[in-house]
């Protein structure tokens, strides 16, 4: 028998520290080459930790919330066989983060890619006979025999006990995150979404009527604070507090800064009758090729914006600074701003161009989904090269966005709305809707701009006018 300890990997990217968002099993368990370890958050995703090794974990060296450096130790495993009983290995990976480990002829696999399905079935593994409290510190490897085996008790996250035979409650990593924050025990929490799900409307609710006055916490507040009625001041216990900025929004405030900084951006803005594409996609939520695929107005905008730049290529270029070129990228890698529970994120449909109606559709359900759902794998959210933001969804008409970095335009949808229109001479309620284009200016010059957002808008207005542009 001898100690591993695997260090968190290179991530890819340019990331170079990511938190600890759970663990799914604890010190004692004994776990399998490739088995979920926790989950971390990187600044641009949610990602799942499987294990480089199969062998019992001794040590978890950070607890859920801290952030860790690449190269850092965060587990410590008793392997059979190891020859490396210092203690010192690399947890399976050698000097440039590659997975070197392998056990039964298997590699284990890089975060964020899954991992490989287990022929013998689920594994076996033994519950914790102790736990230290959330953000004691690192924990210290356990002297005491584990107990036996026990199939039907799950792995519970390091620092929380698991009565025998309950299952862990079921969330997604951004809910049990807002959880710790608020200090609400999740067990308590009784979840309202699919199968008993607890979903972040749960827990908000449970943290107002316990600090509003119900339970023995809320009946603990100050008089000042639960006479409050209502509001986002309801249970406030403090005047102000303080939210370390990482993850996901550090990346996001840095990313946008330096966007606005140094494309010179432009914004034009478009107001068009799109009527038409409205009674186009009544027709074909109707049709058999589209049964069961949600097709909204933003696929019909997402194809449109792909057409249009074939006669407007520029607003699908890059600008290299460093080599002092224009990158002429002749392929639509098609961002799709998504607003998160753990913030914005803009995940991109590889080679959008190459895809009709119908594929834009599932490939637009499937992008928002796992956007959704915190499971954005890390390469969809690199190496996009314009994108689309719908904030019409918000019912917001127009506005001025932000473009992504290494992008040269984004477009903003806004909300499609009946009003008097100008039509056939007279006046008629149509449903209307104003498109805004943010472009880099280095790039793209007010001429192409405008002629890229007209074709946009031609389309939307008259979608068989496509059949005269390509």
């Amino acid at each position: 028998m001898g100690i591993k300890v695997f260090k968190l990997p290179d991530l890819g990217e340019g990331l170079t520290e990511s938190e600890i968002v759970s663990w799914h099993v604890a010190e004692g368990d004994r776990v399998e080459l490739n088995q979920i370890l926790g989950e971390v958050e990187t600044a641009k995703a949610v990602v799942e930790l499987p294990s480089p090794f199969a062998g019992v974990v001794t040590v978890l060296h950070e607890a859920p919330g801290s952030t860790v450096n690449v190269g850092e130790p965060i587990v410590s495993f008793e392997v059979a066989g190891s020859g490396d009983p210092s203690g010192n290995g690399t947890g399976g990976r050698s000097s440039n983060g590659a997975a070197t480990a392998t056990e039964g002829g298997r590699e284990a696999n890089l975060v964020g890619y899954g991992a490989q399905a287990e022929a013998a079935g689920a594994p076996r593994r033994r519950r914790r006979a102790g736990a230290a409290e959330p953000g004691a510190g690192v924990p210290v490897a356990s002297t005491a025999p584990a107990p036996e085996p026990v199939a039907a008790a799950p792995a519970q996250p390091a620092g929380e006990l698991a009565e025998s035979g309950k299952e862990r409650p079921r969330s997604t990593p951004p809910v049990r995150k807002l959880a710790r924050d608020l200090g609400i025990d999740l067990a308590e929490v009784t979840g309202t979404g699919e199968q008993g799900l607890i979903t972040r409307a749960d827990v908000e609710r449970f943290h107002t009527g316990a600090t509003a006055g119900a339970g023995e916490r809320g009946k603990e507040q100050p008089a000042a604070t639960t006479a409050r009625a209502g509001g986002w001041l309801a249970g406030a216990a403090e005047r102000e507090s303080r939210i370390p900025i990482k993850g996901m929004r550090k990346h996001t405030a840095a990313a946008m800064v330096a966007s606005a900084f140094t494309a010179p951006h432009a914004t034009s803005f478009l107001t068009v009758d799109v009527t038409p594409t409205m009674e186009l996609l009544a027709k074909l939520r109707d049709s058999r090729a589209f049964s069961g695929i949600k097709v909204t107005p933003l696929t019909v905008l997402a194809k449109a914006l792909c057409i249009a730049l074939e006669r407007n290529p520029s607003l699908n270029w890059r600008w290299d600074e460093a080599n002092q070129e224009i990158v002429r990228q002749n392929y639509v890698n098609l961002g799709i701003a998504a607003a998160t529970e753990r913030g914005l994120i803009v995940p991109n449909i590889k080679d959008a161009h190459a895809l009709d109606l119908r594929q834009l559709a599932l490939a637009l359900g499937e992008l928002t989904g796992a956007a959704r759902s915190g499971k954005t794998a890390p390469a969809d959210l690199t190496g996009g090269t314009i994108s689309i933001t719908n904030i019409g969804v918000f019912g917001i008409d127009a506005g001025t966005p932000i473009i992504n970095p290494g992008e040269a335009a984004i477009l903003a949808m806004g909300a499609v709305r009946r009003q008097p229109w100008e039509y056939q001479g007279g006046i008629a309620l149509r449903q209307v809707v104003t498109l805004s284009l943010s472009f880099d200016h280095r790039l793209v010059d007010g001429q192409q701009g405008a002629t890229f957002l007209a074709d946009v808008g031609t389309i939307l207005a008259e979608p068989g006018m496509v059949l005269t542009m390509v």
